[in-house]
């Protein structure tokens, strides 16, 4: 087999910035078959295989790489799928440029092999051709409970389904995805999209409960003492958003990303006949330098504002975003506002926005992050006339969980507390992973953790059964 020697990728086709910023369907199209291959010929099939190391799930890259070459696009799948349980969305929005694509040896000399494109379109090949029916695993006779639906939850709840356990997964919303369909928009993640990888889990045998809001309706303690779960593993994400506590944010047309993007994507803002509808503002900045600010920032624009500002804090090279979400996010049109930082939300006559007072910033001595320490410059106040303002400075967990369970212990802002390796808890039998043990994160490194606490429940249950026989 001759070997694609070219130092770039084959480029990802997408729609043109002027037509995609005036709708909601996905930017990037996919590879063809035939630049599928092409770019799978990239692959030096290398001996020690480190790009498998950069995985949180450990898929065997190399191997489905194989297969795409072959033109054998089933059984690559299949592949991906002994490892991910979502690996269309994982080509999707996983930030492969830091975990495998890093460490593959073609990016020492040139761009690194896409490895995120061809997982995204052997899962599209899939879905599209496809008529292989999923086999659900003989019963082992044991039940486990997952609380969440986001990408920790649903991958705990597939890799335990696929050893034969009878697993239900509690979803405090009415539809299942998490972060997937309620922060991350459209254009850059469909919901179809979701909502197939979600239909593969339950055809695995996974249940799926929504409008289940665990602390609520019920709690931990009668999971597991009345409902004959014999572990629970917690995957509630970090759905609390966090505010910078500065005059104004009260104001009206002032919205957390959270509340933002859900609206918009979950609740279908942007259509005409929306039963939640959201302001349709003409001049919006978004505070934050994350994916979550860049989705904002992209859905705000796409909702008819005529200029939306990215307002962050440090420069671009400490921009936390991926590196392609800042390009797309500037090819669109927004206004990149670095080294500036809010220090008030100014109002109107009638409470709402009409500007944003801000700061600027210079870079100090590394902190506690390893980033560079903003330090504010004096005498530079200046005001950017806004009608709204969207808060994309983070999130932390919801205390709901905590505070209804028994013997949980949590860190001070309020992350689970687990065993490195296993997602164990100070409670018996109690799992956890995910943006709820260490915060908001990335979608792999969520599903990484789930991977391992089902591994790790796998074995507590197992070893249970042995000590009785």
């Amino acid at each position: 087999m001759r070997r694609n020697m070219s130092l770039e990728k084959n480029k990802m086709p997408s729609q043109e910035p002027e037509v995609r910023k005036k709708n909601f369907l996905e930017v990037a199209t996919g590879y063809t078959e035939e630049q599928a291959v092409d770019e799978a010929k990239r692959c030096l099939d290398c001996k020690h295989k480190p790009c498998i190391a950069g995985c949180p799930v450990r898929i065997e890259i190399p191997e489905f790489i194989q297969k795409v070459i072959d033109r054998d696009f089933e059984e690559a799948y299949q592949i991906i799928t002994r490892s991910s349980s979502l690996p269309a969305v994982c080509g999707r929005v996983c930030p492969q440029e830091t975990q495998c694509e890093e460490k593959c040896v073609r990016g020492i000399k040139g761009e690194p092999v896409g490895i995120g494109r061809l997982e995204r379109f052997v899962a599209d090949w899939h879905f599209k051709h496809s008529d292989t029916k999923v086999e659900k695993p003989k019963s082992n006779g044991h039940k486990v409970a997952v609380i969440g639906a986001g990408p920790a939850g649903l991958t705990c709840a597939g890799d335990l389904a696929k050893k034969g356990y009878d697993v239900t997964v509690f979803e405090a919303l009415h539809e299942a995805g998490g972060v997937l369909v309620y922060g991350i928009p459209e254009f850059r993640l469909p919901i179809s999209v979701v909502q197939k990888e979600i239909d593969t889990l339950k055809a695995l045998g996974v249940k799926i409960e929504t409008n289940m809001v665990i602390g609520r309706v019920l709690s931990i303690d009668e999971l597991l003492e009345e409902r004959g779960f014999e572990a629970v593993f917690i995957g509630t994400g970090a759905g609390l958003p966090r505010f910078m506590n500065i005059p104004g944010e009260n104001l009206k047309g002032v919205y957390s990303a959270n509340e933002f993007l859900t609206r918009v994507n979950l609740m279908k803002a942007y259509k005409k006949d929306a039963s939640t509808p959201i302001q349709r503002a003409k001049k919006v900045a978004v505070v934050g330098g994350g994916n979550v600010a860049m989705d904002a920032a992209r859905s705000a624009l796409r909702l008819g504002a005529e200029k939306v500002y990215i307002v962050y804090r440090r420069s671009e090279a400490e921009l936390p975003a991926r590196l392609e979400e800042v390009e797309h996010a500037k090819e669109e049109g927004i206004i990149f506002k670095l080294l500036t930082n809010p220090v008030e939300i100014l109002p109107d006559e009638n409470k709402f926005v009409k500007g944003i007072k801000c700061v600027e910033m210079e870079l100090g001595e590394p902190d506690s992050s390893g980033r560079r320490r903003p330090i504010e410059k004096e005498n530079s106040e200046f005001v950017i006339d806004v009608d709204s303002v969207i808060m994309a400075i983070g999130t932390s967990p919801n205390p709901l969980i905590k505070a209804t369970t028994k013997g949980l212990e949590t860190e001070n802002w309020g992350g689970i507390i687990v065993e490195e390796k296993t997602g164990k808890t100070s409670k018996d039998s109690v799992y956890a992973g995910g943006d709820a043990v260490t915060g908001a994160a990335t979608v792999i490194l969520a599903m990484g953790a789930g991977k391992e606490a089902a591994a790790a429940i796998d074995e507590e249950i197992q070893k249970r059964v042995k000590s009785k026989e």
